[in-house]
């Protein structure tokens, strides 16, 4: 079926965050930070109060009320010190959008500038174990004798592979628009990932009930996590209209975004690796060191999915964060396990070619029955599956092993692989089933962020209700509506639609209503391992005399439970292939070293792919049934597109040039750089 919002948007019909039509609508735009670290002493607003159409500023010199407990990067305007370059620290509002943004200009800030501290190491002194990374896992895990493992393997390797601040980039703007009605209740159009978390943390941050605030996102222009969470432009948006007394809309810029809106924290990872004659890994060691900043602890679980993936009898993963004069890093598509991954898959590479052992071949060798860390039994684990088909399709049996010795004309050609996984998780949910004129009315607050979510759930209700798709509609996008956990974590469909089928259950007993609330559901699913596999496959070319790199062929094989709608799957396994060819080859931003803060803070020097470097992706999914995971069978597959596509470049690179690039992203000047 088609998207069934595809007409509204193709017609421009579709309304987002910054188009809803609210009469008497105001501006804010913020004034940020000048400095990394320090305090602000004065904020001088005389200047922008007299110019044409400022209704007021907003800042430290009379701080808004807030809850004492809101999120360090929420808290607006309630302290005086300064944790990095570009935080939000005044903001005017004015009748147009152009005479805020002339009023910020106008506002007067004096600092008194301290020493920052913006850069990631391994040696920091300031390093430490935290006490869980996110979501809720351990930071730290070993078992077994990793150096007894390593010094009796007949193979060993010790690398580090870094991975560089990266930002989500979605196509629309962080936008909201706020609203208080005459009984102090708040309105917010926001561009977020849910719509309910976002109104308890807004509701939380203002020191309100949750039943004082609504928050719909109707429609959202992409996320990839970077509008999972609330972000201060929705809480400047709430505190500005109260302080005018009329509704203010809040469009951050790009640049902006760069700043307030989160981030892939920077890696280093050390692996060490050990096998035995025959391939099969004697000890696993993975180490990543990550950043955050002192506002609020965001640890990712970079070295989590190493707790999956293969079996050794010595596994050790850890994770040291250290708290630096940066803002908070946050989720960013399948935090943890893409830069996870695209270390262990590239050392595994290594050790491949240091034994002398096909890449697909040691990875077959390795694969474990039952899920290393925990010792749970899989609910369903297809990567062997996903491997043979990958290298079946891509013709793997005719790749030659020897490195950096096919060329044409300039170019020389390589080809690589690596696995992918990601848990297959769900949460909580509600949902309404009721009958209307005939037709059914599904109700839950889920989000659809570009993903389909409306679709997928359309076909979900008609399957459950035996009925034809046209006949069901999904209202979403609502808090108002049924609580429903956030688009994010590979697991909206799962989430939402697992309550979904439990209310048209209850619809098909009593004929008027079905209502679902999934809690009960979920607190059961932990007896299983969960997760979902893929194989990645990639052909690359490098130009030897500039070292531009070209992906002519990706190809990516599933293992993702049962595939509810073909067309949303694959956009969803493609999009997130070619995120994983914009990290490997092109994204990095940039840390100001000196003054703090983000280089490269615009999509003139961000770079994403292009459709002229996405030359033939393929995306194919196995056929896969598990009846352990929710009503549907299904994992989630927003995510585990982009794992493992980076390490399949990278080591398709390495097979083509000889060399190995252990820093993200691969550019030319790497490539051409002298080797150590």
């Amino acid at each position: 079926m088609n998207r069934v919002e595809g007409r509204v948007k193709v017609t421009g019909l579709a309304t987002y965050a910054a188009e809803y039509p609210v009469e008497g609508v105001a501006h804010a735009y913020p004034v940020q930070s000048l400095i990394a670290k320090g305090r602000v002493a004065r904020v001088d607003a005389s200047q922008a109060l007299d110019m044409p159409g400022v209704l007021g500023v907003l800042s430290v010199e009379d701080p808004p009320q807030l809850a004492p407990d809101a999120d360090g990067e929420l808290a607006l305007f309630q302290s005086r010190d300064v944790a990095y370059r570009g935080q939000l620290i005044a903001a005017a509002v004015a009748d147009t959008y152009e005479n805020a943004r002339a009023a910020a200009d106008a506002v007067r800030v004096e600092y008194e500038p301290a020493d920052h501290d913006v850069g990631l190491r391994a040696d920091h002194p300031g390093l430490y174990r935290p006490e869980v990374v996110n979501p809720n896992y351990p930071a730290d895990t070993e078992h077994g004798d990793v150096e007894a493992g390593l010094a009796e393997a007949a193979t060993t390797v010790d690398v580090t592979y870094t991975t560089p601040v990266l930002h989500n980039n979605p196509m629309e703007p962080h936008a909201a628009v706020a609203l208080w009605d005459a009984e102090g209740r708040l309105l917010v159009y926001n561009s977020t990932q849910g719509a309910s978390p976002d109104r308890d943390t807004i509701a939380g941050t203002l020191g309100l009930p949750p039943s004082r605030v609504r928050v719909v996102a109707r429609h959202v222009g992409g996320g990839f996590g970077c509008k999972g969470s609330t972000r201060p432009h929705a809480v400047l948006a709430a505190l500005a209209s109260r302080a005018v007394g009329r509704p203010v809309k809040v469009v951050l810029t790009r640049q902006q975004m760069f700043d307030v809106t989160g981030y892939r924290t920077p890696t280093i990872q050390r692996l060490r690796l050990g096998a035995d004659a025959e391939g099969r890994l004697t000890a696993l060691e993975h180490v990543a060191y990550e950043q955050s900043s002192t506002l609020v602890e965001f640890a990712e679980q970079t070295a989590t999915p190493a707790r999956t993936m293969y079996a050794a009898p010595a596994l050790r993963t850890a994770h040291r964060l250290v708290r630096l004069d940066v803002a908070t890093p946050s989720w960013m598509r399948a935090p943890g396990e893409c830069p996870g991954m695209y270390a262990l898959e590239s050392a595994l590479d290594e050790l491949a070619c240091a034994a002398g052992i096909d890449p697909v071949e040691l990875r077959v060798r390795n694969e474990p029955e039952t899920e290393p860390e925990s010792g749970l039994p899989f609910s369903s684990r297809n990567l062997v599956a996903c491997l043979r088909e990958g290298a079946r399709r891509f013709g793997w049996d005719r790749r030659d092993p020897e490195p950096g010795v096919r060329r044409e004309g300039e170019w020389l050609v390589g080809t690589g692989v690596a696995a992918s996984t990601y848990p297959a998780r769900r949460r909580p949910s509600q949902a309404v089933a009721t009958v209307r004129n005939g037709d059914f009315l599904i109700q839950v607050a889920a989000a659809d962020i570009g993903t389909g979510a409306r679709t997928v759930l359309t076909r979900i209700a008609a399957e459950t209700l035996g009925v034809a798709p046209d006949r069901v509609h999904v209202e979403l996008g609502d808090s108002d509506l049924p609580d429903a956990p956030v688009a994010g974590g590979s697991m909206g469909t799962a989430s939402w639609g697992s309550a979904v089928v439990r209310a048209c259950e209850e619809l098909m007993k009593n004929g008027k209503e079905g209502r679902a609330d999934t809690t009960d559901e979920v607190a059961t699913d932990a007896e299983l391992a969960r997760h979902a596999f893929g194989a990645q496959f990639a052909e690359v070319r490098v130009s030897a005399v500039t070292g531009e790199v070209r992906v002519p062929r990706l190809l990516g094989v599933f293992a993702a439970g049962r595939i509810l709608d073909a067309g949303l799957a694959r956009s969803q396994f493609i999009g997130g292939m070619t995120m994983g060819l914009g990290m490997a080859l092109m994204e990095e931003t940039l840390t100001d070293e000196e003054f703090g803060g983000f280089l490269r803070r615009d999509l003139a020097q961000y770079h994403v792919p292009a459709c002229a470097d996405v030359a033939d992706v393929e995306a194919v999914w196995l056929e896969e049934e598990d009846d352990a995971l929710n009503p549907m069978g299904n994992k989630g597959i927003g995510e585990i597109g982009i794992v493992g596509t980076a390490a399949a470049i990278g080591n398709a690179v390495h097979h083509a040039t000889g060399r190995r690039i252990r820093d993200l992203p691969i550019t030319p000047a790497k490539i051409l750089a002298p080797s150590p």
